[in-house]
């Protein structure tokens, strides 16, 4: 598998690796923040990726950890590396900070496994149909017209993970209701259902549906469970204002078994596409 080198990945890998020196030293974030005349909250964020540091931050934190001269050029170059921008920066200032992180996590993962109980996954959307499901919250959050493209454009650039030579695996369970909730007018719907079936049947895409007749065996919501080849599984998940991300192995491992039991209950892939052409005729 290519290596996708995403920055925001890089980001978060130097974080967890000076984390990881400092415990190995026996160091708090406050003792550090003492002997470098920083505040906590820099040491923090800068582990949390939340903070890009700067060079001379990173050889700082090296010395102190006593981590040697191998180890520092290591992470200098990861720091060069999360240093480059990726292409969801052209769009951060009309998407929310955790939706570009999870852009930009994306570009590294193998592989993809989420839950969507109301909605088709970005990941699929049609243009029409993304501009509806944006559209659809200015009732609550009010966007700025250039916001609202702005995010549409982002959303479709996404796609090219299921599209470029080495694609992103992806397996999604979709909630029927999902299929028969409008966004827009029959013609949207339609067509939105029909690109579905289309991706469903690529070799490297999995979809399933939870029927309505089927036991929900997890009251969750949304969800997106990432994994990725030298970097730890991490689970994203939206709310209406906000998103976090779930990182603490026990919590992702929740996510894992919800997913399980989710697409154990769901109708096969096969199955999936039969109804998915069954809906489509209420659309007409």
């Amino acid at each position: 598998m290519p290596e996708r080198a995403s920055p925001t990945v890089r980001r978060r890998r130097l974080g967890q690796e000076l984390r990881r020196l400092r415990e190995r030293a026996g160091l708090t974030g406050d003792h550090v923040a003492d002997e470098l005349g920083w505040s906590a909250s820099k040491v923090s964020r800068i582990e949390t990726a939340k903070t890009m540091p700067k060079r001379a931050d990173v050889q700082a934190l090296t010395a102190l950890y006593e981590a040697g001269e191998v180890k520092q050029r290591e992470l200098l170059d990861l720091l060069r590396d999360a240093s480059r921008k990726g292409w969801w920066e052209d769009f951060q200032d009309a998407l929310p900070q955790e939706y570009t992180t999870l852009l930009g996590l994306e570009e590294e993962a193998v592989f993809e496994r989420s839950w969507e109980p109301q909605i088709v996954p970005g990941l699929f959307q049609t243009e029409e149909y993304a501009r509806e499901v944006i559209r659809a919250t200015q009732a609550i959050i009010r966007l700025p017209p250039a916001d609202l493209r702005a995010r549409v454009e982002a959303r479709l650039a996404r796609q090219r993970l299921i599209s470029k030579p080495d694609p992103l695996t992806t397996w999604v369970v979709l909630d029927e209701s999902a299929l028969l909730r409008r966004f827009g007018g029959a013609t949207v719907m339609r067509e939105q259902i029909e690109r579905l079936i289309e991706v469903s049947q690529l070799p490297h895409v999995r979809v399933q549906v939870l029927p309505q007749d089927a036991q929900h065996p997890v009251n969750t919501s949304s969800f997106i469970h990432l994994k990725f080849p030298e970097f730890q599984d991490v689970v994203y998940l939206e709310h209406l204002h906000s998103a976090r991300w779930v990182e603490e192995p026990q919590q992702v491992y929740g996510y894992e078994l919800a997913f399980d039991h989710l697409r154990s209950e769901a109708l096969g892939p096969d199955a999936s596409r039969e109804l998915m052409e069954k809906v489509i005729d209420r659309w007409k």
